[in-house]
């Protein structure tokens, strides 16, 4: 199999659910807006004391951003097992762990890249430097498309079950867990002035290691889910 038709494979699937996305734009928005919501709301309950703000910022930051990424879970694969697409894609000469590369992808596009890029803006309200905002957004870069990725296996899990968001959650927050406090972790070590680079490495790894595993693991899930 050539590399041309994997990369073919893989483009066509980002597309194509790129484009399903635009046909929702309700479904796709819904995670961006949490995010915004529950960010904008902590200011208010907390009060306006910069220093508290900046103290609690980047975990809240974080925590929102993976309440988001799990909001948006459940949809990665349920319309195209409803739809019998899923099952043409695990009949195509293309890897199914490849085709899911894609597939996670697009979901870290429609949900996850737009986190990254309203994050500045979002860590100006609890009064982050600029240099922390830098560290908060490289490290939403290396962090969310790992929540992606770990997220896809427990959504392959549950497909077709009945509560399935729930069982998502359950599933999938303690393997989160390392990314969230790595990517806290980064921001604050930046604040106080020991540098983020350790915690960015460490999100990095994680990055690596789900690139590496989690498409194996998500279609082994997949076929039994279609069995």
């Amino acid at each position: 199999m050539s590399d041309s038709s994997m990369w073919e494979a893989v483009s066509g699937i980002i597309r194509r659910d790129l484009l399903l996305a635009m046909r929702r734009r309700s479904d796709a928005a819904m995670s961006v807006f949490f995010l915004v919501i529950v960010v904008s709301l902590f200011p208010l309950g907390v009060g306006p004391e910069p220093a508290v703000l900046r103290t609690i910022g980047p975990g809240v930051l974080w925590v929102a951003a993976l309440l988001a990424c799990l909001l948006s879970l459940s949809r990665v694969f349920t319309a195209d097992y409803l739809d019998g697409a899923l099952e043409q894609m695990a009949l195509i000469p293309q890897p199914l762990a490849l085709l899911v590369v894609g597939k996670v992808l697009a979901h870290w596009m429609i949900s996850g890249f737009p986190v990254v890029l309203l994050s500045p803006l979002l860590g100006l309200q609890f009064g982050l430097s600029g240099e922390s905002l830098g560290v908060l957004v490289m490290s939403l870069l290396l962090g969310t498309p790992t929540l992606s990725m770990i997220g896809a296996i427990g959504a392959a899990l549950v497909l077709g079950v009945r509560g399935s968001g729930l069982l998502v959650a359950l599933l999938v927050l303690p393997l989160y867990v390392p990314v969230l406090i790595f990517g806290a972790g980064a921001v604050t070590s930046s604040m106080a002035g020991i540098g983020g680079e350790a915690n960015l490495s460490l999100l990095g790894a994680c990055l690596v290691l789900s690139l590496f595993l989690a498409p194996w693991a998500t279609a082994a899930a997949l076929r039994i889910a279609l069995e």
